[in-house]
């Protein structure tokens, strides 16, 4: 989950709202890679989650981590809720997973140092006092009860709110992982491409890292539970956005969606304000229930920017937004799959090819397909499997193109990120297929051996 926003003015004009996301363009020379990836922490005796205070505890991992890896801290409340050092940050969302948000960096080699650095990290902090940590898409075992909520304002509100719209968001917050990949946009009309295959080909990386087959305790029937759980949360705010297709698509458009999205809060000085379903509309007349009289600034609406969800999202710049999360080789090769498409224009003029005659009814339908069958999935006449390996083809021929070298020149690019798809393009097989055949074959049905065959 997003921090709260800093540094915008009032908000004078309405032509502000889409400026915002606007001065995200860049030129290519400038362009980044951030990437974001959850995990959950366990006892390793109890195979339990970890409360948020205690000798074995997400608050002795943040404490370690501070005092003896160098990290700065940040508090809420008074309470340690998350970390920062070189530009990146650790902080908890809503049922006590750990993420690390990682610095906008140039290359996919510093990504994965930066993952790897992170992971050996928590590791030893972990080790020292008899925790794990374990990349899936979703909890494996525990129930709603056995998730504490995490002591963040922002999740207070938003899991009243959850209780209200769809049905499964307070399963989301707290019995979720993902992995997400940030990226930068050129021009208004370079995101308006990125942002349309984005939305399109998500479901060929939710197929390729669906990793989420159990559901407290139990064989679930979805590759990725984690996907299918985000389809019941909040239709205001979530899904593959349709109207991003229509002509005409662009800032503006997507700012007028953004404003149509009921509100969760407004922060100021430290505390979370409820407003839970009012409208920022009202809040550019001063007319906000939570706060009359008062006017809305620039930070308020980029707060309000970090409570949409669809799969792809904007911001200042653009998160890919539809995968497990995983294990470490995965944690690497989803940055290298979306910069390969996306950063070469070649291969995302080629991607917009592949997806430019679907209907929003393809897009959906592909959607719930990747969730139930991951690369067995097949609408119509597309065969995800058939999809991935062309997608993947794409993402390797752009990072080759982009030759951005690694290992002190040794490694010619990035494009061995990609190995793990690759991997799983010629056996056919996802996380979540090697995950079922272990609970159905050497694991004899005993879940509880997913902790230790699968923590990093």
């Amino acid at each position: 989950m997003s921090i709260p926003q800093s540094g915008g003015g009032p908000i004078e004009h309405h032509s502000q709202l889409a400026d915002l996301m606007a001065q995200g363009c860049k030129p290519k020379s400038d362009w980044r890679i951030g990437t974001e990836h959850e995990k959950f922490g366990y006892c390793v005796d109890t195979h339990k989650p970890l409360p948020f205070e205690g000798k074995r505890s997400i608050l002795a991992v943040l404490e370690g981590l501070r005092d003896q890896h160098g990290w700065s801290p940040v508090s809420e409340g008074g309470n340690l809720i998350g970390l920062e050092k070189d530009g990146a940050n650790v902080s908890l969302e809503p049922g006590g997973q750990l993420e690390l948000s990682g610095a906008p960096l140039e290359t996919i080699h510093e990504t994965c140092d930066e993952v790897n650095a992170h992971l050996k990290d928590v590791k030893d902090i972990a080790d020292k006092i008899g925790v794990g940590f374990i990349g899936l898409g979703a909890a494996p075992e525990w129930t709603h009860d056995q998730m504490p909520l995490m002591p963040k304002g922002r999740y207070k509100l938003m899991d009243a709110y959850m209780g209200k719209v769809g049905t499964m968001g307070r399963v989301m917050m707290r019995r979720t992982c993902t992995v997400q990949v940030n990226i930068d946009f050129g021009s208004e009309a370079d995101m308006v491409k990125k942002f349309r295959v984005a939305l399109a080909l998500q479901p060929v990386a939710t197929a390729l890292f669906a990793n989420s087959p159990f559901f407290e305790g139990k064989v679930n029937g979805q590759k990725s539970w984690r996907s299918r759980v985000w389809r019941d949360l909040d239709p205001a705010r979530t899904g593959t956005l349709p109207f991003v297709f229509e002509e005409g698509f662009g800032f503006e458009r997507y700012a007028e969606f953004a404003l149509n999205v009921p509100m969760y809060f407004v922060y100021r000085n430290g505390e979370y304000i409820d407003a839970l379903g009012q409208s920022f509309r009202d809040f550019l007349r001063g007319e906000l229930p939570a706060l009359p009289g008062e006017m809305p600034t620039l930070s308020d609406w980029a707060d309000h920017l970090t409570t949409i969800f669809p799969e792809a999202r904007i911001k200042q710049y653009m998160e890919m937004r539809g995968a497990d999360g995983g294990p470490w080789r995965r944690l690497c090769a989803l940055p290298a799959f979306w910069v390969g498409v996306m950063y070469d224009q070649t291969s995302l003029d080629a991607a917009w090819d592949l997806v430019k005659d679907w209907d929003t009814e393809t897009r959906e339908a592909l959607r719930v397909a990747a969730a139930k069958d991951g690369l067995q999935a097949q609408v119509g006449s597309i065969n995800m499997h058939d999809l991935a390996r062309e997608v993947v083809a794409l993402a390797d021929a752009g990072l080759k193109a982009r030759a951005r070298p690694g290992v002190g020149g040794l490694v010619p690019d990035e494009s061995h990120f990609l190995s793990a798809l690759q991997d799983s393009l010629e056996s056919g097989k996802v996380p979540a297929d090697e995950l079922l055949e272990h609970y159905h074959g050497d694991w004899n049905g005993d879940l509880s051996k997913i902790y230790e065959a699968y923590k990093y």
